[in-house]
C-alpha cells in the first residue's frame, strides 16, 4: 500500500447534500416525521389539481393575438381582451400621438432608479437631487404639455397604469418627508406643536381613504379663493398624500422610541442642534429600523389608487373593468383581472425585495 503525504491544505470540500442544500431542507421542513411527510403530498397533489387545469386554460389553450373577440375560438383564457385593449390600460385616453412622452418620462424614470439602485454608479448625490427636484418638474412637463410646442394634455385624458404611478410616486415622495416632520412633532416637547401633530394624525388615521378622497375631491374647493380652481387629479394628490404621512408618521414615531436614550444625549453632547442630532445621529438610525413598516406603507399605497374610481379618475383597475363592461367584450372578466393582479404584484414584489436588499446592505436583518 503506497501512502501519499502533502505539506499543502487541501480545499474543503463542500458539505453532503444530506445536511446542507435543498434536499436538506426538504428533509428539514417537509418530511422530518410521518405527519409532516402525510400533510406534504396531499398538499402538493392539491396544488397540481388546481395549477394543472389552470396552466392548460391560461397558457395551452389560450389564444393570445387578435382583433376581436371572435379570434377567441379555442376556449382557454382569451389574452386578445388584454391585447386589444393594451394602450387604454396602460396610458388611457392619452392622446396617441402624443405616447412617445409617455414612453420617454417612463424611460427617464427606469435610468434614475436604477442609477440609484445599482452600486457603484458615479455622482449619486447629483442623481438623487434629480430625482428629487429635476425630474417631476420635467415629468409634468412632457406629460401635461402646454409649453415648449407640446400640446396640453388634460389630466381628464390620464388613466390605466400611467395615473396609477403618478399617483403612487407623487404620493410616497410627497408624503414621506412630511410623516417624518409629523413624527418629530409629535415627540417635540412644545405643547403647541404636539398637539397639532397629535389632532392632525389621529384625525387621518381615523377617516377611511375613500372619505378622505370624497372631502379632497368636493370640499377642498370650498376652501378655495373665488376663481380658483384645483384639478380633480391635483385634489386626489393633496388628500392622498395627508393621508398617507399620518400613517408613515407613526411608523416613523416607532422608530424613534426604538433608539436609545443615550443616542439623545450623545448628540447633545457633540454639541449637535436639534435638526443637525436628527439628521445625523438620530433619524438614520430610526428610518433604518422601520424600513419594513416605510415599504409596507407604500405597498398599501400603490394598492389604495384604485380607490380613485369614486372621483371620476380611472387607473389601471377602473380602465379594466370599464373594458370588459363594453358589450363587445362581456364574459371577460377573469382575464381582466388576472393582467391586473400580476402588474400590480410585479410592482409591490419589486418594492418589497428591494426593501430586503437594502436591509441586508445596511445589516438590519440577520
Amino acid at each position: 500500500m503506497q501512502a501519499f503525504i502533502t505539506r499543502e491544505t487541501l480545499p474543503s470540500l463542500p458539505p453532503p447534500s444530506t445536511l446542507k442544500g435543498p434536499i436538506a431542507w426538504m428533509r428539514q421542513n417537509l418530511f422530518s416525521s410521518v405527519g409532516n411527510t402525510i400533510v406534504t403530498v396531499v398538499l402538493v397533489l392539491a396544488i397540481l389539481a388546481a395549477l394543472i387545469p389552470f396552466i392548460n386554460w391560461a397558457f395551452i389553450k389560450a389564444d393570445w393575438i387578435g382583433s376581436s373577440r371572435d379570434d377567441c375560438t379555442s376556449g382557454g383564457a382569451c389574452w386578445v381582451f388584454v391585447y386589444v385593449h393594451l394602450k387604454l390600460f396602460m396610458v388611457g385616453l392619452y392622446p396617441e400621438a402624443e405616447t412617445w412622452r409617455v414612453l420617454l418620462v417612463g424611460m427617464i424614470l427606469v435610468v434614475t432608479l436604477a442609477g440609484l439602485m445599482i452600486k457603484g454608479v458615479p455622482f449619486k448625490k447629483y442623481l438623487q437631487l434629480f430625482a428629487l427636484i429635476a425630474f417631476p418638474i420635467i415629468a409634468f412637463m412632457l406629460l401635461s404639455g402646454g409649453s415648449f410646442g407640446l400640446p396640453h394634455v388634460e389630466t381628464n385624458f390620464w388613466g390605466g397604469l400611467l395615473l396609477t404611478l403618478v399617483i403612487a410616486i407623487v404620493g410616497i415622495v410627497a408624503a414621506f418627508p412630511l410623516g417624518i416632520l409629523l413624527a418629530l412633532g409629535r415627540r417635540s416637547s412644545m405643547p403647541i406643536v404636539k398637539a397639532i401633530c397629535v389632532v392632525f394624525i389621529e384625525v387621518w388615521r381615523g377617516v377611511p381613504l375613500i372619505t378622505v378622497l370624497f372631502m379632497s375631491s368636493v370640499m377642498l374647493p370650498l376652501f378655495l379663493p373665488e376663481g380658483m380652481e384645483f384639478d380633480k387629479l391635483l385634489r386626489a394628490l393633496v388628500g392622498i398624500t395627508l393621508f398617507q404621512s399620518a400613517y408613515l408618521a407613526e411608523v416613523v414615531r416607532s422608530g424613534l422610541q426604538a433608539i436609545p436614550k443615550g443616542q439623545y444625549e450623545a448628540a447633545n453632547a457633540l454639541g449637535l442642534t436639534f435638526w443637525q442630532g436628527m439628521y445625523k445621529v438620530i433619524l438614520p438610525q430610526a428610518l433604518k429600523i422601520v424600513i419594513p413598516g416605510i415599504v409596507n406603507s407604500f405597498i398599501s399605497l400603490f394598492k389604495d389608487t384604485s380607490l380613485v374610481l369614486i372621483i371620476g379618475l380611472f387607473d389601471l383597475l377602473a380602465t379594466i373593468q370599464g373594458a370588459f363592461a363594453s358589450p363587445k367584450w362581456l364574459g371577460y372578466a377573469i382575464e381582466g383581472y388576472l393582467f391586473a393582479a400580476l402588474v400590480y404584484w410585479v410592482f409591490c414584489f419589486g418594492m418589497s425585495r428591494y426593501s430586503q436588499r437594502v436591509e441586508r446592505s445596511l445589516k438590519t436583518t440577520n
